[in-house]
């Protein structure tokens, strides 16, 4: 996606997504909702997808959630040990169009639409959420990044900048409940940690942020580093400005979302877009391991 609006050709980027799990004893039941097929947008064409469930559920459900990201739910009734999920997806990502002057205006606290149904679907991301409660700490951390006059894409990006510094990664510092309060005492985390520490902290000066889920592609270019999150789900932060729509940023690697990233869905939190969540009956105590690869391809 060039911001700077020259162009570039659509990137093909093929992955898959390995989910295992083990239990210690036998699952009499399992019931699963995933969301691992990317979602359609102007930006990003999927051009197969194929998702391989074993053991062979008993019933399965094609639909889309209530933020418009397609699910699969699934249901397997037959005694099984573990649970083996592969997504194969390939897609066409596409640049993105060169940003309006409005990214450039000054920041200041949402101006929503006059349209009632698109100043809903907006302020919804403006409100806590169950994994991104209001934090004051938060606020004053983004406030110090959006002072008076500031303009808003410069606001955005020294904010991504400041979590990237000031938060070390550290994949074995959190879990998926990890409150937001604790990321910041310890000043460690993922990108599910870093993204609803940014959402939180937009959200508390008045700018609607929402949660993506996706990936970053596994290889870089020549003589780039290797990205922060490769070959795992990834997750960054799309703020809303007037004017101009939704804009992607990255805080866990300080950049904006561009042609290397791959959308799988986005919510409020985490919890809307869970890569793979479900109910088990019996089951004890489970090993997940988790498995993802991203990789361009030739056009």
């Amino acid at each position: 996606m060039d911001h700077s609006g020259n162009e570039r050709p659509a990137r093909q980027i093929q992955i898959v997504h390995q989910t295992r799990y083990r239990y210690e004893l036998a699952v009499a039941q399992s019931w699963q909702l995933a969301h691992l097929r990317p979602r359609h947008s102007s930006l990003q064409r999927l051009l197969s997808h194929g998702l391989e469930i074993t053991p062979r559920p008993d019933w399965v459900d094609e639909r889309t959630d209530y933020f418009g990201n397609p699910v699969t739910a699934f249901a397997i009734h037959s005694p099984h040990e573990g649970l083996d999920v592969v997504a194969r997806s390939q897609l066409d990502v596409a640049p993105a169009p060169p940003d309006s002057p409005a990214v450039m205006q000054p920041w200041r606290v949402a101006v929503l639409p006059p349209d009632a149904g698109t100043a809903y679907e907006i302020a919804q991301f403006l409100v806590p959420s169950p994994q991104v409660p209001r934090s004051r700490r938060a606020s004053l951390y983004a406030a110090r990044s959006f002072r008076s006059g500031t303009p808003f894409l410069v606001g955005l990006q020294d904010f991504a900048a400041r979590i990237h510094r000031d938060f070390a990664f550290d994949a074995s510092a959190t879990t998926v409940t990890t409150p937001l309060a604790e990321v910041f005492e310890q000043r460690r985390g993922v990108c599910q940690d870093f993204a609803q520490l940014m959402i939180a902290g937009l959200r508390g000066i008045g700018v609607p942020a929402r949660y993506v889920s996706g990936y970053i592609l596994t290889n870089p270019p020549p003589g780039k580093p290797r990205l922060i999150g490769a070959d795992a789900s990834h997750a960054w932060v799309s703020a809303w400005c007037a004017g101009q729509g939704w804009i992607d940023i990255d805080p866990t690697n300080a950049r904006r979302v561009d042609q290397d990233f791959v959308t799988l869905g986005w919510g409020r939190d985490f919890s809307d877009v869970t890569p793979l969540r479900g109910v088990i009956l019996g089951g004890g105590e489970q090993e997940l391991e988790a498995r993802v690869t991203v990789l361009p391809l030739a056009v």
